[in-house]
C-alpha cells in the first residue's frame, strides 16, 4: 500500500487536517469522526512519531463508537510547522503551550486525552495546567513528571536514530514488539518525518536535562507534579506493557506505588507502543473508559488489572 500524497499512511477514517493557531503557527493533525465526545491522542517522543505512527488504529475503533479523535503532530514531529519561530525551544513547556492553542482552535471545551510515551507526559502536563478542561485521562508507557520520576530508561531519545533505514527498522523493534506492524509504509513514513524534523527535534531535546527536566530552572516550576497530580480527583488510568523494551515494566510498578488515584494496567504481549502490538486490549479499555467513565470486570482482567493492590472501585466495576 502507497503513502497519501502528504506521504502519510493510508489509516480508515482518518482525515489529515490543518489549523492556524493564535500563534501563527500551522498545526497539522488526523482526525476520525464527526461529533461526539473530543478525545486528544497524544503522541510519543522518539524521531519519526506522529499522529499517525501512533494511533492509526486506536482513531478508528474510537471513531466508530461514537467518539470524535484528533491527533495533532506535536512541534518537532511529523508535518508541524517547520519554521524556526516555532521550534520548541523550551521542551515540553512549548507542547502544553501547542496543546493549550490546539484545543482552543479545535473549539474542544472538554475532552478525554491519551497519550503513549512523550505523550505520556504531555497528558499530564496538560492536566495540570488546565485541569478545567480534561474530562479523564488515559495514558499508556510513559512519564508522570516529578510525582513519580522514571528511573530507568534504556535509551536516550534525542540520539537514537543512525540515518539508515536499517536503523529505524531496529528502532521500531525496540517500540514495537510485533514486526508484522513495522511495514515498509510506516518504515517509509518514520524516515521520512524524522529527516524533516531534525533540527527541531533536537532543539527540543536540547531544552531538556532529562526526559522530564527542563534545563531551565524556571520552566521546571511549571510542570511540577510532585504533590499535585496526587490531589486531582480527575479519573485516570495506566496501561502499562509488561515487555517494554525501552521503559521496563518495573518503572510502572514504581509509579503505581508513587500514583495511588491512577489504575494501572499490565498488558501482556506488548512493548512500548501497546495500543500497536495490542489494540485488541487497548482499544476497548479506552472506549469503555472514556464511554462509561468505568471499566468492567471482564474488560479490567483482560488488560491485566493490576494485583497489587485492589482496584479503584469507581474505576474497576465489581472492585
Amino acid at each position: 500500500m502507497a503513502l497519501t500524497s502528504e506521504g502519510l499512511l493510508e489509516i480508515e477514517g482518518a482525515q489529515s487536517r490543518y489549523v492556524r493557531l493564535a500563534n501563527g503557527s500551522r498545526a497539522h493533525y488526523l482526525s476520525w469522526g464527526r461529533d461526539g465526545i473530543p478525545v486528544l491522542a497524544l503522541h510519543g517522543g522518539i524521531i519519526g512519531s506522529s499522529g499517525a505512527a501512533g494511533f492509526r488504529n486506536t482513531g478508528t475503533y474510537l471513531a466508530e463508537r461514537g467518539f470524535q479523535v484528533f491527533a495533532p503532530d506535536m512541534p518537532g514531529w511529523g508535518l508541524s510547522d517547520l519554521r524556526e519561530d516555532y521550534w520548541p525551544r523550551n521542551g515540553f513547556y512549548d507542547h502544553t503551550e501547542f496543546l493549550h492553542q490546539f484545543v482552543n482552535a479545535m473549539c474542544m471545551d472538554s475532552f478525554h486525552i491519551t497519550g503513549n510515551s512523550m505523550g505520556c507526559i504531555n497528558s499530564i502536563n496538560y492536566l495540570i495546567a488546565h485541569p478545567d478542561r480534561v474530562r479523564s485521562f488515559a495514558v499508556i508507557a510513559g512519564g508522570f513528571g516529578d510525582a513519580a520520576p522514571i528511573q530507568r530508561l534504556n535509551f536516550n531519545p534525542a540520539d537514537a536514530w543512525d540515518g539508515t533505514r536499517e536503523g529505524m527498522f531496529k528502532l521500531m523493534q525496540l517500540i514495537i514488539n510485533n514486526d508484522e506492524h513495522i511495514t515498509d509504509e510506516v518504515l517509509d513514513m518514520r524516515i521520512a518525518h524524522a529527516t524533516r524534523n531534525m533540527e527541531p527535534f533536537r532543539a527540543f531535546w536540547d531544552a531538556q536535562e532529562a526526559v522530564n527536566v527542563a534545563k531551565d530552572l524556571n520552566l521546571r516550576q511549571v510542570n511540577v507534579t510532585r504533590g499535585r497530580l496526587t490531589e486531582m480527583t480527575t479519573p485516570g488510568i495506566c496501561i502499562y506493557p509488561v515487555d517494554d523494551r525501552i521503559i521496563p515494566v518495573e518503572t510502572g510498578r514504581e509509579q503505581e506505588d508513587a500514583l495511588p488515584n491512577v489504575q494501572f494496567f499490565y498488558v501482556t504481549g506488548a512493548g512500548h507502543q501497546a495500543q500497536t502490538d495490542r489494540p485488541d486490549v487497548v482499544n476497548p479499555l479506552l472506549a469503555e473508559f472514556f464511554r462509561d467513565g468505568k471499566i468492567s470486570a471482564a474488560t479490567a482482567a483482560l488488560a491485566g488489572v493490576s494485583d497489587r493492590r485492589p482496584p479503584l472501585p469507581h474505576i474497576v466495576e465489581g472492585s
